[in-house]
């Protein structure tokens, strides 16, 4: 059955189209967004939602979201999705951050040029009849310098536009390096120098706990005098009563403001002052932009509901669809190997170890990781997936590791998982061969050569002679088929271990007879998803 898709909020009717085009089944009601009790009634038939920022995702909404594996938001802010929630139910949350870069870059680059020459003002003031040549006296931005605070996608254009317009670029971003700084063409510095320095501000980072009032009122003191402040980027990140209080006292000389502290904004300690130009968050607003994250969004949606990419996703890591087709067999490997390991595992897991090695170390680390705590804490939690594990994982105070190697043995490369207990450590190792098909290759440090199936059967055993016999046998005389039948042992007449891939669950009577036996120490029987 085709995946269902419920585009909430306006797309243009290309971004719909390419859903179809994509065999998916799309509902286009963009003024459902606005109704949530109507929204609530339906959410729970679509695999995906496209919203803009009509719609609010809740987690009252969620819970009746069952079937949604994805929200897709047609630009970069996420404010009206609750992303925690979200998480908890699994459901991936992704935005479009790169189809409005440019259009958000050039309208900070025009209130730069609005504010140094008071062009709404002077505007305003023609338009009524006046002539006040002399009043509007304003600066260049030729030779001045700009600090950036967030050097990024969109801080990056704006420093490349500047540097066109002969101005000096320093740039305050703490995962800048220098050498990437030295190839934009801008000088990496600290804040404090940036404050001291600039002659325009302009910020492009995200609003978090590390950057909310980043230009608090203690930073904006430290501010050259005649400073002008550009925020295109969130509200919040500026104390907007302290700079008003420092544009009347001169020490500022001007502010542009597209976004504020609280939207819509009715009221703001900035309006209605001298030289400072205010836009009610019209950075993504043209044309272009408004199309082409609308865009993004279906093709994202698309590609990670037909193929398994997950592209600018906010809440899990994201795996490009070329990424997905190399690392398909090595995502469900890592489901597997988990899958094993919290199955077999019956106390509270206290750490998860996990070793990448070879070709495996080379890959996207932090979707695997997902993978495989999403294999063991399904045994918790059938419902937990590679979003909502990490969540799970964190709640119960678990500890996540991992190390990466060079190829060190015969095989290109392999996972190996260790859980740790406050009674034992217990571990897996598994490859991807040639084939496409995961392996299971090592288990408690006993090698084997095992095929994963959809039913298996896991046994512990003192090396004696008999257990294949006996295995046999008893699977026979239940009508179990066995598909495959694998054997390993630590060295002679030591531990031994026996993993049977069977056509059907092993039957508790069966079970129950080998444990009459007497010579198995552990008999488990184990299902993996293999579809």
């Amino acid at each position: 059955m085709a995946p269902k898709v419920l585009v909430s909020d306006k797309l243009s009717e290309t971004a719909v189209q390419i859903f179809r085009d994509r065999g998916i089944d799309v509902d286009f009601m963009p003024d459902l967004g606005k109704d949530k009790d109507k929204l609530a009634e339906v959410i729970g038939q679509y695999d995906g939602l496209a919203i803009r920022s009509a719609t609010k995702v809740t987690p009252t909404l969620l819970e009746t979201a069952d079937k949604l594996k994805v929200i897709g938001r047609a630009g970069i802010g996420t404010d009206n999705v609750d992303k925690d929630a979200a998480s908890k139910k699994g459901v991936i949350v992704m935005n479009t951050p790169f189809g409005n870069m440019i259009t958000t870059a050039e309208h900070a680059i025009a209130m730069m040029f609005a504010v140094a020459r008071q062009i709404p003002e002077a505007s305003a003031s023609t338009h009524e009849g006046k002539w006040e040549k002399s009043k509007f006296m304003g600066i260049e931005l030729t030779n001045k310098t700009l600090g950036v605070i967030g050097a990024g996608n969109i801080g990056g254009i704006v420093c490349e536009r500047a540097l066109g317009l002969k101005m000096k670029v320093v740039a305050y971003d703490p995962y800048l390096g220098e050498e990437k700084a030295a190839k934009m063409g801008v000088e990496k510095v600290e804040l404090d120098e940036l404050l001291a320095r600039a002659d325009f501000i302009t910020l492009h980072v995200p609003l978090t706990d590390q950057t909310r009032n980043v230009l608090s009122r203690e930073n904006l003191a430290k501010t050259k005098k005649g400073v002008r402040i550009v925020n295109c980027a969130r509200g919040g990140l500026v104390d907007e009563a302290a700079l008003a209080e420092m544009l009347q006292s001169g020490h500022v000389a001007g502010a542009a403001f597209d976004v504020f502290s609280e939207e819509p904004a009715k009221e703001n300690a900035l309006f209605n002052l001298p030289n400072v130009v205010c836009t009610p968050h019209l950075g993504a607003a043209t044309t272009e932009a408004q199309e082409n994250v609308a865009l993004q969004v279906a093709e994202q949606i698309s590609n990670y509901l037909l193929t398994g990419a997950v592209e600018n996703a906010l809440n899990m890591p994201s795996v490009t669809a070329e990424e997905a087709k190399v690392m398909g067999p090595w995502i469900k490997l890592a489901g597997h190997l988990g899958s094993f390991i919290g199955q077999m595992t019956d106390e509270p897991i206290k750490a998860i170890n996990i070793l990448y090695d070879g070709v495996a170390a080379d890959m996207n680390l932090a979707a695997l990781n997902c993978s495989v705590v999403a294999g063991i804490m399904k045994k918790f939690n059938p419902e937990v997936n590679m979003v909502s594990a990490p969540v799970v994982a964190k709640e119960r105070g678990i500890q996540i590791s991992t190390t990466n190697q060079d190829k060190t043995g015969v095989f290109e490369g392999y996972i190996k998982v260790t859980v740790v207990t406050e009674k034992r450590e217990r571990s897996i190792g598994g490859t991807v061969f040639s084939d496409g098909k995961p392996r299971f290759i090592q288990i408690k440090g006993i090698n084997i050569d095992a095929e994963v199936g959809a039913h298996m059967l896991y046994t512990t055993n003192e090396d004696v002679p008999g257990i294949i016999g006996t295995l046999g046998q008893t699977m026979g005389e239940s009508s179990v088929n066995i598909a495959n039948f694998t054997l390993g042992r630590s060295e002679a007449g030591g531990e031994a271990i026996a993993l049977l891939y069977v056509d059907e669950p092993v039957p508790a009577e069966a079970q129950a007879k080998l444990a009459e036996t007497g010579l198995f120490t552990q008999i488990k029987p184990l299902a993996f998803d293999v579809a």
